[in-house]
């Protein structure tokens, strides 16, 4: 599945919910990810995430799609290819 993560963390837990994304998914912005997760993974990063977020101040948001076929992505100013990353 493709997943879109979006999320407003407090200062104190910005950077933990960061590397959990980064464990998962593709950093495209500040804050926002996304990539192709199999369903235990998807499972796990909810998880993950779910401990490290505080539910009376921070916000994580998941859109799911089956595939990235029927998604289209436009980019107004720099764009942040997650493809094109070097490791």
């Amino acid at each position: 599945m493709f997943v879109i993560m979006v999320y407003d963390a407090g200062e104190r837990r910005n950077s933990k919910v960061l590397k959990v994304g980064r464990k998962y998914l593709h950093w495209v912005q500040n804050s926002v990810f996304e990539g192709e997760l199999t369903e235990a993974n998807y499972h796990k990063l909810k998880e993950e995430v779910r401990r490290k977020v505080d539910n009376e101040e921070d916000s994580v948001i998941f859109y799911k799609f089956r595939t990235m076929k029927y998604t289209e992505r436009e980019v107004i100013g720099k764009n942040v290819d997650p493809n094109n990353f070097i490791l």
